[in-house]
């Protein structure tokens, strides 16, 4: 294990039984407290979007905005929140997805992606993957590239790397920790 993994991975609180019982949620906001981790994250994440030629950052809502803006700044490169469905005012683009239980319905700024821009995801955590596609397959109907996806953590055994595969038709998808 690397010194970041170790750091990171100490700032991540496990709390039992949150947000249903039998569920072990990974809180991140000790490690967003830290400003050593957080800036170790920050410059993480940010090397990743220099590496992948990315010349946006999405953020999905809603630790996603809080990773992905200072990824952004870190990188010199514009930030595009991808959000909940009626949370952005004017024109947008959503994608419908499923969830264990239900449908979503996530948005962009129609205006906001060109196809001149290749742009990295960046979210917290990759689960299950549904949000992470359903924000890919937005950024291509913008007419964006897709340089990839960066998370800080991958819970592998709930099989999002796999169904993000085809998604990503060969852009990188980084997990600092796999989980």
């Amino acid at each position: 294990m690397t010194g970041i993994e170790e750091l990171l991975l100490s700032r991540i609180r496990d709390v039992a039984d949150y947000p249903e019982p039998g569920v072990m949620f990974k809180d991140i906001t000790p490690l967003l407290a830290d400003p050593a981790a957080f800036t170790a994250l920050t410059d993480a994440l940010a090397e990743v979007a220099a590496s992948t030629g990315a010349t946006k950052v999405v953020g999905l809502e809603a630790r996603g905005f809080i990773l992905g803006a200072p990824v952004a700044v870190r990188a010199g490169l514009g930030f595009i929140p991808v959000r909940k469905a009626g949370k952005l005012p004017g024109a947008t683009l959503s994608q419908a997805y499923d969830l264990e239980y239900g449908s979503a319905e996530i948005e962009v700024h129609a205006e906001d992606l060109t196809g001149d821009d290749r742009v990295l995801v960046v979210d917290d955590v990759l689960a299950t993957g549904g949000t992470a596609e359903a924000s890919i397959q937005l950024i291509r109907r913008a007419g964006a590239q897709v340089a990839g996806l960066a998370v800080l953590m991958e819970l592998g055994f709930l099989g999002g790397r796999a169904r993000l595969e085809p998604a990503l038709a060969g852009a990188p998808l980084e997990a600092l920790l796999k989980i």
